[in-house]
């Protein structure tokens, strides 16, 4: 293919909703950090993912299924998770950097020695009655 020599009708997504086939025997949940396998089947948070994609917009239960025989709805954006503790603990100064899924609803501020994959860029952290939430960007 050549440079354009006309105009051309681009197709888009608005880079937000997403559709992933679910990998053999899992249950992702609705709200959960969804990661995605090497061969490109959706797992719950760090369940064997390699990178993080977004959340879990509704349950997909494939826990008796073949891999892609059920589908996850994942959204994409900014959403608020657990954080870590002790010297995974994210805070405000790490806004900016990239965190990283302990598990479908905790991020932490270390890979643990390349045990975890990139969540996403914290956006905020923020207290909300005694619990710390850290804001993920999954752009």
């Amino acid at each position: 293919m050549g440079t354009l020599t006309q105009a051309r009708n681009t197709l888009a997504r608005d880079g937000v909703d997403f559709t992933y086939p679910v990998a053999a025997s899992t249950r992702i949940y609705a709200g959960g950090i969804v990661t995605l396998s090497t061969t490109g089947f959706a797992r719950g948070g760090a369940a064997g993912g390699t990178k993080a994609v977004g959340i879990a917009a509704e349950t997909a239960d494939n826990s008796s299924g073949a891999a892609g025989a059920a589908l996850v709805k994942v959204k994409r954006g900014v959403f608020g998770f657990n954080n870590s503790a002790s010297a995974d603990l994210i805070k405000l100064g790490d806004v900016g950097a990239p965190c990283y899924v302990v598990d479908d609803e905790t991020v932490a501020k270390t890979d643990d020695d390349e045990a975890r994959v990139v969540a996403g860029v914290v956006a905020d952290v923020e207290t909300l009655g005694s619990r710390t939430v850290v804001w993920v960007d999954f752009r």
